[in-house]
This record gives C-alpha cells, sequence and structure tokens, in this order.
C-alpha cells in the first residue's frame, strides 16, 4: 500500500469512527431512560465490543454517562448546546432587533430542546417604539407542536407519522401562523432557521396582540430568518 492509500484508507477509517458515535448519541438521544450495551449494539448494528470502545472514548469527552449497566447522553451535550445557543443570540441580536421595531411587534428565537418535544423561547427583543406588544420570557417552554414557533421548527425538519396538518401546510408555504395557541388573542407568524443540509432546530418569529396583516408581516420573518442563518 503506497503512502497516498494509507492515508486515504486512514481518513476513511476515522470517519466511520466518527459516524458510529454520533449514531450512538442520536440513538441515546431517542432513549432519555438510557440503554444497555446490548441494547445499543442490537439497535446501531454493530458488535457490542465496538460499542464499549465508543462509549468509553464518548464517555472521556462527557457526552455520555453511566447509570448502573445503562448510558445515557451525558452532561457535555449540554455544555455544547449551551455554546450553540450562545452563538445563535450573538448572531440573531440585530436581526431580531430589526425585526421587532420593522413590525412594531415582539421579536423571538425559539429552540428544540434535546428530548425534542418541547420548544424553548432562548431570546426575546421588544419593538423600541411600541406602547403595547405581547410580553414574552426567556426560557418559556411549550410542546413542540403547538405555536407558531414550534410548528415552525418541525416545518423545517422531515415529516413524521402522524404530525399536525399545520405542520405540514408551514412545510409548503416556508413559514407558520397561528392564532391563541398559546396565549388567548394572540398571533404569531414563525419562520425556521435552516442551515443546508441540516433539520432546523430554531426558529424566529413575531408575536402581536390580534391579528395582522400575514402577507406584509410573513416576508419580513422570512427575511430574518435567512438573514440568522447566512450570520451563523
Amino acid at each position: 500500500m503506497t503512502a497516498e492509500q494509507h492515508s486515504t484508507a486512514a481518513s476513511m477509517a476515522g470517519s466511520k469512527t466518527i459516524d458510529t458515535g454520533l449514531r450512538l448519541l442520536e440513538i441515546l438521544r431517542d432513549h432519555p431512560d438510557g440503554l444497555t450495551i446490548t441494547e445499543l449494539a442490537q439497535l446501531a448494528g454493530i458488535h457490542r465490543n465496538a460499542v464499549s470502545r465508543h462509549l468509553a472514548a464518548l464517555g472521556n469527552h462527557r457526552l455520555v454517562a453511566r447509570v448502573g449497566t445503562r448510558f445515557t447522553l451525558g452532561l457535555g451535550i449540554v455544555e455544547l448546546n449551551a455554546a450553540v445557543q450562545h452563538r445563535l443570540r450573538s448572531a440573531a441580536a440585530s436581526a431580531l432587533q430589526a425585526l421587532a421595531d420593522t413590525c412594531n411587534a415582539t421579536a423571538f428565537i425559539t429552540v428544540l430542546d434535546i428530548d425534542e418535544s418541547q420548544a424553548v423561547v432562548l431570546t426575546v427583543v421588544e419593538p423600541r417604539v411600541s406602547q403595547i406588544h405581547v410580553s414574552y420570557r426567556t426560557g418559556t417552554r411549550h410542546p413542540a407542536n403547538r405555536g407558531a414557533s414550534g410548528i415552525a421548527i418541525l416545518a423545517g425538519r422531515p415529516p413524521c407519522p402522524g404530525e399536525r396538518p399545520e405542520i405540514a401546510q408551514a412545510r409548503a408555504t416556508g413559514y407558520s401562523v397561528t392564532t391563541g395557541e398559546l396565549q388567548p388573542g394572540a398571533w404569531g407568524v414563525a419562520a425556521p432557521i435552516t442551515m443546508p443540509g441540516r433539520p432546523a432546530d430554531a426558529s424566529v418569529g413575531v408575536v402581536t396582540i390580534g391579528v395582522r396583516d400575514e402577507s406584509t408581516i410573513a416576508p419580513l420573518v422570512l427575511s430574518a430568518a435567512t438573514e440568522i442563518a447566512r450570520l451563523l
């Protein structure tokens, strides 16, 4: 084997190792109560010994944790997620303020929680000239399939069996619109923040008191989503 062939083979082996490790993390994400090595091996379709080696490496970086004979996602995942959220806040700050001022409405970024069942408000910006607007608290949680922001995130992801028709509609239009789903009298528009080749994990939107002109607001929200994705 030539030096070039050896280098190529090593690169492919390294890529396979990374791919397998990420696959194990994805499986653990879908099983919050944890899995044994045998269960992981069966779900991943790889040998127990290989699973053990990968778990040891992931454990060294605190990406997995062991509780008895079961393994779960570790606190390192939370720390990585916090770093990504900080980057998202920084990238979104200017675009979010511009959206709030232009729409004269409260603008916000929402992210999908780790277990993907809930949406969490990451950051909120209020319009600088409005005296009356919807109050929205950072850290507010709600089911991911409720409200314009959660629906928008799910619309930026592959379809799932049994999903709400509103999610499919938002996937078709590029944005979601809801009235009174999370707060009586509130009207919201949101669009997924999407990166090429990746499912959406966040959305940007606005919420107002009473229904506004969708044809005016929606393009502004879509433009903000595109700008934030570009900055990321």
